[in-house]
């Protein structure tokens, strides 16, 4: 809603509007709920995206540069060579760490200084924040929407699969859905890839636990025509459970989905198990997460545990960021982080503010850092070294 109040005051003021996600099922579903609502307020808007046949993106792409589109929702296609804009006057990128900074760049350079709107559904540590949009204003919403409930978490062992199953097949009986997620393979194991573990369990789920229910799977080896086949068969409530990759972390609203369970929960960080968990809860249904684990590291079991302690996306993220660092958070091709030799994300939020209201005062007083060539200097060799990642 606040990125709709954005493009409609953009618009009205005579100003294109860029909507860039991550993936072709969130432009799709961003496109689905808020161009029915501009449409009746008099904005024009289009969807562009890269599976898009070459006749239909080039139709878009001359409406952009004569002003026949207002408002465009789209994926990487929308910075594409060929995409040229009237007048872009405001760019908005969801899930803003899925993207590059250069990828941000450039789809702000197809404007002439147009305002910039970055959202994230993954909750940021406010010091990491600091560092990562120390030049943004900062706003948060941390609380629930209207009628929504705390999801249920537990964490347990592989020993309790059998009754984790029969609470599936009631919640299938009460007519609601659920989400099983296995963990991507990584590249040092022999086993198969993450199409084979993931149709390979579903297949298991199909002929030996719920042969009466319907089993489908998904990931992102997958056409994209394909995985919105299965995502749009779920959705209409043709699946009862539906079997997964993280491919479904971000762009998935299905409201009558109500149990998220989490393979090897080990393997994934509690910043991400917290995106999977907000896939379920998003209706009027009382929701659970259920996180399967065998490791009997300790450290390991805390993190768990603190997922089944707290609903609140900030909490976690700041123990996430205690026990990971600041280089795994968002993965290190994103986070763009110079390493800190003294200082200490959790512990030196405070120094850090004063840091930050220091360089301010200092650039308002000299832009270009005349009187301060080794400190310029440094800056130069820190955006040169990080040209691909830094914010």
């Amino acid at each position: 809603m606040v990125a709709a109040a954005c493009v409609y005051f953009s618009v009205k003021n005579g100003r294109q509007v860029a909507l860039m996600a991550p993936t072709e099922i969130l432009a799709q579903q961003h496109y689905g709920g808020l161009a029915p609502m501009m449409e009746k307020l008099g904005v024009r808007c289009a969807l562009l995206t890269g599976s898009m046949s070459a006749k239909t993106k080039r139709t878009i792409s001359d409406q952009l540069a004569t002003g026949e589109i207002d408002f465009v929702i789209g994926t990487h296609a929308l910075i594409s060579g060929g995409v040229e804009y009237q007048n872009l006057g405001l760019v908005v990128t969801d899930e803003q760490h899925r993207f590059g900074v250069g990828q941000r760049a450039a789809l702000a350079s197809k404007g002439n200084s147009p305002h910039m709107l970055v959202m994230s559904a993954t909750p940021i540590p406010r010091t990491l924040a600091l560092i990562l949009y120390g030049d943004l204003d900062v706003s948060i919403i941390d609380e629930l929407p209207p009628g929504r409930q705390q999801i249920g978490t537990s964490a347990v062992s592989g020993g309790y699969r059998r009754r984790l199953y029969s609470f599936l097949r009631r919640q299938t009986e009460e007519g609601r859905q659920c989400y099983i997620v296995c963990p991507e393979v990584s590249e040092s194991e022999d086993a198969a890839d993450e199409r084979k573990a993931v149709t390979e369990y579903a297949k298991k789920l199909q002929t030996e636990v719920f042969p009466d229910l319907r089993v489908a799977f998904v990931h992102g080896k997958m056409k994209f025509k394909e995985k919105e086949a299965v995502m749009a068969a779920f959705a209409a409530g043709e699946t009862d459970i539906l079997v997964s990759t993280t491919v479904i972390e971000v762009g998935v609203d299905v409201p009558n989905a109500t149990v998220m369970v989490v393979e090897n929960a080990e393997r994934f960080g509690l910043s991400q198990l917290h995106q999977l968990r907000g896939r379920v809860g998003r209706g009027p249904h009382k929701s659970y997460c259920v996180l399967i684990s065998d490791s009997r590291n300790e450290e390991t079991r805390q993190r768990l545990r603190i997922m089944t302690q707290t609903g609140d996306g900030f909490k976690i993220a700041e123990e996430d960021l205690r026990l990971r660092g600041p280089g795994d958070f968002f993965g290190l091709r994103q986070h763009g982080l110079p390493g800190l030799r003294i200082a200490d994300l959790g512990c030196d939020a405070a120094l850090l503010r004063e840091a930050q209201s220091a360089a301010d005062a200092l650039l308002a007083e000299d832009p270009k850092l005349s009187a301060c060539p080794a400190t310029a200097q440094r800056v130069a060799e820190l955006f040169a070294q990080n040209a691909e990642t830094l914010n």
